[in-house]
């Protein structure tokens, strides 16, 4: 097993709600994003970055939903009030007052919600992001690869509390899913496993699939050291 091996426990973690329960939840449909509240050369490279995401789950955007039109949007500001603006945003996120009020309150700069189909499967993200200093000297291709991480999965709360689960590499500065969460997101989307799943024995699944990528990908480093 890989030193990089994330064990059963600690993937259960990973998708534990505040209650204590075991969530998990994958895309049950291509995914088709839109970005509100940046220019369009930001557009591009943070699509860059969230696509280099997606790839692990061995997916791609799509243009539309066919059903929905976009189902995962990005609502970028520099104050929550700005986000009154946003025409029908009352609709998408019921309750969205009381919703500003805590954001403002708590000091909060995002907030990430989503909506599920009839299998559990997600079925869509919406995304509140209020720049502060921290995240406008955030390099846009961190930013990418760092909330389309957070989106990929129904994580629990408190999942990366303690661990993030991207990293910078050395070398080129670029930002990337730490090898042992990338692989984890890999064997979520493994079409033998269910989209949703509430029992914890899920987890032991996820985690024998995760070490496997990972052993498959330690052999081909030994095979090209050769």
């Amino acid at each position: 097993m890989s030193d990089d091996t994330l064990p059963a426990d600690r993937i259960e973690a990973l998708f534990r709600a505040k209650d204590g329960t075991y969530r998990f939840s994958r895309w049950g449909r291509p995914i088709a994003p839109v970005v509100f509240g940046v220019d369009d050369e930001t557009l591009d490279h943070l699509k860059d970055a969230m696509t280099s995401v997606l790839g692990i789950a061995d997916m791609a955007f799509v243009e539309t939903d066919p059903e929905l039109g976009a189902n995962l949007m990005f609502f970028f500001c520099q104050d929550w009030d700005e986000l009154d603006m946003v025409p029908n945003l009352d609709k998408l996120l019921p309750d969205f007052d009381i919703l500003k009020g805590s954001l403002k309150r708590t000091g909060a700069t995002q907030y990430r919600t989503f909506s599920f189909d009839e299998n559990g499967a997600i079925k869509v993200c919406i995304v509140l992001l209020r720049y502060d200093d921290y995240m406008a000297e955030t390099p846009i291709q961190t930013l990418g690869v760092g909330q389309m991480t957070q989106c990929i999965l129904l994580w629990g709360d408190e999942a990366f509390d303690e661990d993030s689960p991207i990293a910078i590499v050395p070398g080129n500065g670029m930002c990337i899913v730490k090898p042992a969460y990338a692989a984890v997101i890999r064997a979520a989307y493994d079409p033998a496993l269910p989209p949703s799943a509430t029992d914890r024995s899920h987890a032991i699944r996820l985690a024998a699939r995760a070490g496997k990528l990972l052993e498959g990908l330690e052999d081909d480093r030994q095979d090209a050291s050769v």
